[in-house]
């Protein structure tokens, strides 16, 4: 039997999420933790205070996932703030960033647990003399011998942590498959320990470049939210606020030239964190208006790949006035 439940706040944000009546039933028997927001507009400006710049739809997700003790997966293009929000969401709650970094070949022994080997070779080493195999062999799969990693550190923590999975896409479906019961259960089943139950619920965030298709079982477990590349006027306050005292003038051009050279045909289009690295190069060169030829020169530090500097470039040179038009436009 299916449940569903949908949540409205402040007639701008709308969400359903569908769970099993198992599920609710563990989830009552969880370990309840405080709330750490609010409301939504507590978490919008709780991560305006920390520079993120979210709109209601990123903090309406944040502080659902804080109330439903659901982990986020998050979806978009490269270089959007997809890990920098987890990385702001903690920083503003105050709690413990632990990260896991996907790959492709990681395994559990990198993020769920692993046993230490060396310091049980040297336990069979000392009581090999004295003990019975068997009573060795009890002590030697104990919390004694247990390495926590990422996965199981964050759930077994005793300060306040957010989890960040970091571009799941990159692992295979078969490491995919160990997030399971982490994010539904918050434990562990370790076959020569049982089962490791957690201290806490961590605000879990994973993010996905969708360089592959996520699992339905992964993404049942998560509130799904999708970061965009911003409009133009956001971006142009990503820029005010990343970037102090740069001419509000510069930053709109830098913004608006960004928006059309994203609407180019191009292999990787610029990311948030490119058009940052672009204003900052021009506030370094003391440029104090974009034109053709400036454009030219700094478009390596917007784009990556030489055909796409190829085909901006080409744009600047057969359309200049479309640089002069957002000159005009940022007057």
């Amino acid at each position: 039997m299916l449940l569903a439940q949908t949540f409205y706040k402040n007639k701008q944000f709308l969400i359903s999420c569908c769970f099993s009546w198992d599920e609710a039933l563990r989830k009552d028997t969880i370990i309840q933790v405080d709330y750490r927001f609010e409301d939504v507009t507590g978490v919008r400006s709780g991560l305006s205070e920390v520079s993120y710049l979210a709109d209601d739809g990123i903090a309406g997700i944040v502080y659902l996932a804080d109330r439903l003790a659901k982990p986020v997966l998050i979806e978009g293009p490269a270089g959007t703030g997809k890990t920098q929000l987890g990385k702001s969401v903690a920083e503003m709650s105050g709690a413990r960033l632990i990260r896991l970094q996907c790959y492709e070949g990681l395994d559990e022994s990198k993020a769920l647990y692993e046993w230490n080997y060396k310091k049980q070779l040297l336990r069979i080493q000392a009581e090999n003399e004295t003990r019975d195999w068997s009573e060795i062999e009890d002590d030697l799969f104990s919390e004694d011998f247990l390495l926590s990693r990422p996965l199981l550190e964050a759930i077994r923590a005793k300060d306040p942590v957010v989890l960040l999975i970091d571009e799941v896409d990159r692992v295979e479906i078969e490491t995919e498959a160990l997030l399971l019961e982490i994010l539904s259960d918050y434990q562990v089943s370790i076959p020569e320990l049982g089962t490791v139950e957690g201290n806490q619920i961590p605000l879990v965030f994973l993010t996905s470049n969708g360089t592959r298709e996520l699992s339905e079982a992964l993404k049942r477990r998560c509130l799904y939210l999708y970061i965009d590349y911003p409009d133009l006027e956001r971006e142009r306050e990503i820029i005010n606020a990343k970037i102090p005292g740069m001419d509000e003038n510069l930053a709109d051009q830098v913004a608006r030239i960004v928006r059309s050279v994203r609407q180019l045909d191009l292999k990787k289009h610029p990311s948030v964190s490119e058009t940052l690295d672009w204003a900052k190069t021009l506030l370094l060169l003391g440029v104090e208006k974009i034109d053709s030829d400036v454009a030219t020169e700094t478009v390596n530090v917007l784009l990556k790949y030489r055909s796409d500097i190829e085909k901006a470039v080409k744009e600047f040179a057969d359309n200049p006035e479309a640089i002069q038009e957002e000159e005009e436009g940022a007057a």
